[in-house]
């Protein structure tokens, strides 16, 4: 069985542990924001059990919470910042 997926973040192709959280993966990919305030300032994962919603990327198109899905080998993963 693999330690590592192959998923896509934001058109690239990057490598991360197998069954880690798509939110806890953009973080190990240098990702620092999921998505931009009003204000313009970055927001991303904060609570890491679905509640404060600043995880929201799409996942395969579909906007979903990173935090709560776990990555697949394959996964394309957009965020908005």
């Amino acid at each position: 069985m693999s330690t590592d997926v192959r998923v896509r973040v934001d058109g690239v192709d990057v490598v991360v542990p197998a069954g880690c959280s798509v939110a806890a993966a953009l973080r190990l990919t240098g990702h620092t924001a999921t998505r931009r305030a009003l204000d313009g300032s970055g927001r991303s994962a904060c609570c890491g059990m679905g509640v404060c919603f600043e995880c929201r990327v799409r996942i395969d198109g579909v906007e979903r919470l990173g935090c709560l899905i776990r990555v697949a080998e394959g996964m394309e993963i957009a965020c908005d910042a």
